[in-house]
């Protein structure tokens, strides 16, 4: 169920709630600013669906679709409100859902954003929450604007992705990459703003992908009391 579209007399009693989490910040010359949002939207989305099948009610709130994208902030498009403000929404958020849901879910497409959901998460079970947060990940996820993500756009909105324009940026691993990027930003290790490569990417790879996301969010749902 979405929630935006509901009417509060229509929503099911005590359901899961799933919001997704993403970004607003530039994924490289040829990925849309939102591609964050539109993956963690297709994840959290397709996790219902599975979930409302076993019998669960569940609920999908409309995205957090601006996150904590300092590290991108050289680029424009790049629209962040930082770890204590994310924080802080994720905090209010559970606080007002927790009054008519039984447990809210964050389903996050951001690395940038982990430090505000566990902090928060862990406030918020402290106080008595039932709240967690999970990510959209596969081993096969490329850093940023890669082959993976690219693969991911084509699948869920291949009107939005720009081919004819994608380049391959630094294709070094995250522990080669991240203490320049800690001290300079995104920028520092990739004038492109891609940390990967799209080549070879495609609507059946990111099917795939996205279902082996889905599949993670799933089964741990499935575990939640």
């Amino acid at each position: 169920m979405d929630l935006a579209s509901a009417t509060s007399p229509g929503l099911p009693a005590g359901p899961t709630v799933l919001v997704p989490v993403g970004s607003t910040e530039q994924h490289g010359p040829h990925l849309p600013l939102d591609t964050d949002t539109v993956i963690a939207v297709g994840v959290a989305t397709g996790a219902a669906g599975a979930l409302g099948e076993r019998g669960r009610d569940v609920v999908v709130a409309p995205a957090i679709a601006y996150g904590s994208s300092g590290e991108h902030q050289d680029f424009a498009g790049t629209s962040s409100i930082g770890t204590g403000v994310l924080h802080d929404v994720v905090v209010e958020l559970t606080r007002s859902m927790s009054t008519w849901a039984a447990r809210i879910v964050f389903v996050n497409a951001h690395g940038g954003n982990l430090t505000a959901l566990r902090g928060a998460v862990a406030q918020l079970v402290q106080e008595g929450h039932e709240v967690a947060w999970v990510p959209c990940a596969t081993e096969e996820v490329d850093l940023h604007a890669g082959r993976t993500e690219t693969s991911l756009m084509l699948h869920l909105a291949p009107g939005k992705v720009r081919l004819d324009r994608a380049e391959a940026g630094n294709t070094g691993s995250l522990e080669e990459l991240l203490p320049q990027m800690m001290a300079g930003g995104v920028k520092a290790v990739s004038a492109n703003g891609v940390l990967g490569d799209p080549a070879g990417a495609s609507a059946a790879e990111g099917a795939t992908v996205l279902a082996s996301m889905v599949e993670d969010v799933v089964a741990f749902v499935a575990r939640m009391p």
